[in-house]
Order: C-alpha cells, then structure tokens, then sequence
C-alpha cells in the first residue's frame, strides 16, 4: 500500500518539493525559448523530465553537503539555492553571472552554497567528488559529497578509478546516477555489457539501489537512507534513478533515435503533475494553490529573463582574471 505523503514529510516541505520541480521545469522551458532567440549559444542541456531526481536528492541532504554534476545542471543549482536570475545571467554571458558570465550553461560554481560545479568533460566529477569526499574526511567535517552523473559516463575510466578510490580510502562519497537510457543518442543496453548500472559496485565492494526517478518521493527516501548510511560509515554508496529527458541531449539534437510512443509512454509518467494529482487527492494542496505557485515560477522566471537580457557584458579585462583560482 502506498504511504501517505504526511507520513514521509510535513505539508510545507512537500509543498516546497513540488515548488521546486515547478520552477526547475518553467526554468528550463525558458531557457529553450532563449537559446532559440540566440540568447544563450553554444551547448545547452535541459533537464525537463528529470525533476523528480534533483529534488528528491537534494532535499535528503544536509545543507552544507557538497554537490558535484554534469552539464544538465541548472535544475541543480537553483535547487541548492542559486538565484535564477543570476543562473540565467551566466547561461546569457552576462557580468552578473554566477560564475561572471565565464562558465556558461555547462560549468555553473557557487562554493558558498557548496555546490562544486557542473563539468562538461563526461565522468570528471567523478574523480573530483572523491577529492572533495577525502578533504572533508580530513577535516573530520560531518558532510558528505554527492556526486551526480548520467548512465553515459559509466564507461569512462575516471567512473571506474573514482569508485576504486572511494572504496580503498573509504570516502563518504554518494554516487547517484541519472539513468536516462541515452547517451546522446546510445541506449545504454548498446554500449554496456551490463545495462543494470547500479550493479556495476559489486566489484569494488560499495553497496548500491536503484530508484524511481520519476517519484519524487522515492528518491527522497532512498537518498536520504543512502546518505546517513555514508555520513556514519564514511563509506561510498551508489544510488541508480530510473529517469528519461524530454528533450533531447541538447538543443541540437533533434532526437530522433526515440520512438513517439516512447516519449509519450514516459510523459505520461511526468513526475510533476503526478506528484500534483497526489498532493490534491491527500488535502495537502487546492488546485487554486497549484496554479498559484506555477504563476510565481512563471513570474520568477520571466523576471530572470529579463534581469539576464538587461545586465552588461563583462568587461574586456575580465579575461586576465580567475585563471588560477
């Protein structure tokens, strides 16, 4: 039988949880609009469709837990607490950025929120997420690092060494995959000899599960587990979200190596209306509730756009500056 929502968090938390995969999703609906205005150039990786992990994620950890990504990160960052407007000043170039225009929409970096970037290189925060994990490990910090990746980077070396180390100097280190079955345009089962990915830690003795990603919920509760099991034994682990893009790799793939009937068959499966549908049938929200906060994400976005559009460029010296770091 399914558990009610009130027993797995209190009304304002879920509230907040659906708030945030509304904003995320109207977020990346505007970038989209953006990019095709030519606003925002070069490569762009929308998350619309993978909600329900980056919430569900980051409300199981603790605040001051480092987060690592790849390049489909912007639900991510704003998630952790970036204003999305300045998300949106560096996805346009703009000086106001979150990273002053210099990172664009692959590389967003805010260490006061201990978000520790998004990296366009597949699999090279894997590496990184475990030298975060061994300097709080040092310190005698009670905080973990949770490392976010895609199913196309398990094939990299650096996924392979990272687990190796984190399980040899026994890190407190989260892994948490985003398998969304393509890589680009790659089914997993096409380029993996062992599609079920979470299985893979066997060989390095780490513990792992896969998850719903689709129910926020369900990542919810199994991150949370996951992450005070590393917090206490200052051990990796390795959680596999079962997720699916809506749109294609980025902006310029026009995706045509899925089926119709396989993207209608997953949007049905869209994790914020049915999240939605369980918060009305529950008492915990009214539909006039519902509509008000997408009204709030929707104005919250719009004035993102605008505060990108009218923020300067950076100024030509920029350039000498934060090469070294």
């Amino acid at each position: 039988m399914e558990s009610t929502l009130r027993a797995i968090l209190p009304d304002a938390a879920l509230l907040k949880m659906y708030e945030q995969m509304v904003l995320s999703r109207e977020f990346e609906e505007a970038c989209a609009e953006q990019y095709t205005k030519g606003h925002i150039t070069g490569f762009l990786h929308l998350y619309s469709g993978q909600e329900a992990v980056a919430v569900g994620a980051t409300t199981a950890l603790h605040r001051d837990d480092y987060i690592l990504s790849a390049y489909r990160e912007h639900a991510q960052a704003i998630i952790r607490g970036a204003e999305p407007r300045r998300v949106m000043a560096e996805l346009f170039g703009k000086a106001t950025g979150i990273c002053k225009g210099k990172g664009g929409s692959m590389h967003l970096f805010d260490p006061a929120l201990s978000f520790m970037g998004g990296y366009a290189i597949v699999g090279g925060q894997l590496p990184i997420a475990a030298g975060v994990a061994f300097a709080a490990k040092f310190r005698r910090e009670e905080r973990i690092a949770a490392c976010f990746f895609g199913d196309g980077a398990v094939n990299q070396g650096t996924f392979h060494e990272a687990l190796n180390w984190a399980r040899l100097w026994e890190l407190p280190v989260l892994y948490v995959c985003e398998n969304n079955f393509y890589g680009i345009g790659t089914e997993v089962h096409r380029a993996s000899a062992l599609a079920d990915i979470h299985k893979r830690t066997c060989g390095y003795d780490i513990p792992s599960a896969r998850v719903d990603g689709m129910d926020v919920l369900a990542v919810f509760e199994q991150v949370k587990w996951a992450a005070e099991w590393v917090r206490e034994q200052s051990r990796p682990y390795l959680v596999e979200a079962m997720t699916y893009r809506f749109r294609g790799h980025s902006m310029a793939d026009p995706g045509k190596y899925r089926s119709a009937a396989e993207v209608e068959l997953w949007k049905a499966r869209d994790p914020i209306p049915n999240f939605a549908r369980r918060l009305l049938a529950e008492g915990i929200a009214s539909e006039a509730e519902l509509a008000a906060i997408l009204e709030k994400a929707r104005a919250t976005v719009a004035e993102a756009v605008k505060y990108a559009e009218e923020s300067p460029w950076p100024e030509d010296d920029e350039v000498w500056k934060d090469i070294y770091v």
